[in-house]
């Protein structure tokens, strides 16, 4: 009969008896219950305390459903499963949104970062992409209305390694298992993803089919013929899903500690941003820089853009092939350039102004994503920890005479940022609004107001 994780807590006397008796912290009992299974390296205090054998604990459910004999039999626990384009079979505990009709499909992307899962997740350049984190708490802040970065989630789904837990946040409204079924979204817990973060970086990120069926049957031959058949990114143009329908004002600067979000009621400067994709905080930034902004869709022409009057244009991040998005961008922001007004571009803006600019672009092997990456400004010598998500970077060997690199990336030596020499207009690959993430970069929000000073 095996011996549950609770039962040997019950033997033990308790949470707090068994954090006492075994040396280990009341924390590591939790996370005993959570896993449902006993690191092997307690199992000796616990045979001392309880009177059991090693035998005894090796009777456990395993923290992860195994891998059965028979690849297409379901292992005991499983009620998910992710399936890898090369026919990898992933199995895990579902939650989330159930899966019916056709599966979520996407590129299984990798997450480093500490915080800000909400913030991840409503990142509409996620478009396309099966999130794995490598944090493992992932929920235990539970959701709120507040951290939106968009109002619909873009991510194609997420990968975790533990159960969800419940919210421990006094900001918490709804538990993330409820908000991500109220918006259709899967998720699988349960998956070595410190195996599949390494697999992501020594291969490339491969393409995954994500199941959570009510019914608990699996296609798995359907599921690897519709990974394999999935095109992947490249020549994805992804910005017209996400971007806005139609242009719209936005006066709603950061949020703070006791007032929460402000509104930006004296602005000094006009600023139409290019959504191709853009998250919330940026609009916030922008206008707790002084700037009262208009959002124009991505598919806006430089006509429509100019009829506002702006003193600046900003170009968002967003999701897919730079390139593809090219096709109607790029010629847009050549007008814009021969304009002269200042430009401040992001991620895909950057991508796309470098483009503009006669440079190329490229497929990262594994991308940039999480809160933690170094990038060196090579002007000043400093080095900024930033907040990233992007599988693509600019050529920086294709720039031309009169743009310079401005910020390389300290994991591989990407190009981080450019700066047209001759006229008033720069770029980042990274995030400076850090939503989620550092606070390092804000300050080029100021040098985005500092050109359009300069420019009246």
């Amino acid at each position: 009969m095996p011996v549950s994780v609770d039962s040997i807590i019950e033997r033990l006397g308790g949470a707090d008896a068994a954090s006492r008796l075994t040396g280990v912290g009341t924390e590591a009992v939790r996370k005993w219950r959570q896993a449902k299974a006993i690191p092997t390296r307690h199992w000796p205090a616990i045979t001392t305390a309880t009177g059991l054998t090693m035998a005894d604990l090796m009777t456990q459910p395993s923290e992860t459903p195994a891998m059965s004999a028979s690849p297409d039999a379901v292992p005991a626990g499983a009620t998910a499963v992710l399936v890898l384009a090369d026919g990898s079979v992933l199995w895990g505990r579902g939650f989330g949104a159930r899966t019916a009709g056709t599966l979520p499909v996407g590129e299984v992307c990798f997450n480093t970062g500490l915080t800000g899962y909400q913030e991840t997740l409503t990142d509409p350049s996620y478009a396309g992409q099966i999130i794995t984190f490598t944090f493992p708490h992932i929920g235990n802040v539970g959701t709120n209305a507040e951290d939106l970065e968009a109002t619909n989630i873009a991510a194609r789904g997420l990968v975790v390694k533990q159960d969800i837990t419940d919210p421990s946040n006094w900001r918490s409204t709804q538990t993330l298992e409820a908000w991500l079924q109220a918006r259709g979204i899967t998720g699988i817990a349960g998956v070595d993803t410190r195996a599949l973060t390494m697999r992501i970086r020594d291969g490339g990120a491969p393409t995954g089919v994500l199941a959570f069926p009510a019914d608990g049957v699996f296609d798995l031959a359907a599921m690897k013929a519709q990974a394999a058949a999935w095109p992947g990114l490249e020549g994805m143009d992804l910005a017209k899903q996400v971007t806005c329908r139609q242009s719209y004002d936005w006066d709603e600067t950061e949020w703070a500690w006791p007032e929460g979000a402000g509104r930006q009621t004296a602005a000094r400067f006009h600023v139409v941003a290019v959504d191709y994709g853009a998250k919330r905080n940026i609009l916030r930034c922008l206008a707790s820089a002084g700037c009262r902004v208009t959002v124009v869709p991505a598919t806006a022409s430089a006509e429509e853009i100019f009829r506002h009057q702006p003193d600046g244009v900003f170009l968002s991040n967003g999701p897919g092939d730079p390139a593809a998005t090219a096709e109607y961008a790029v010629p847009v922001l050549r007008t814009v350039l021969e304009r002269g007004v200042p430009v401040f571009g992001i991620c895909l803006g950057h991508q796309l102004l470098a483009l503009a600019l006669g440079a190329r672009t490229y497929k990262l092997a594994r991308g940039h994503r999480g809160a933690n990456q170094p990038v060196k400004d090579l002007v000043t010598g400093k080095v900024e920890i930033t907040s990233q998500n992007h599988g693509f970077a600019v050529d920086a060997e294709r720039l031309p005479p009169n743009v310079a690199v401005t910020h390389v990336s300290l994991f591989d030596g990407s190009n981080e940022g450019i700066v047209v020499t001759d006229k008033p207009v720069f770029s980042v690959q990274y995030h400076p609004e850090a939503s989620p993430g550092p606070a390092d970069s804000h300050h080029l929000f100021g040098r985005f107001v500092g050109l359009m000073e300069r420019a009246r």
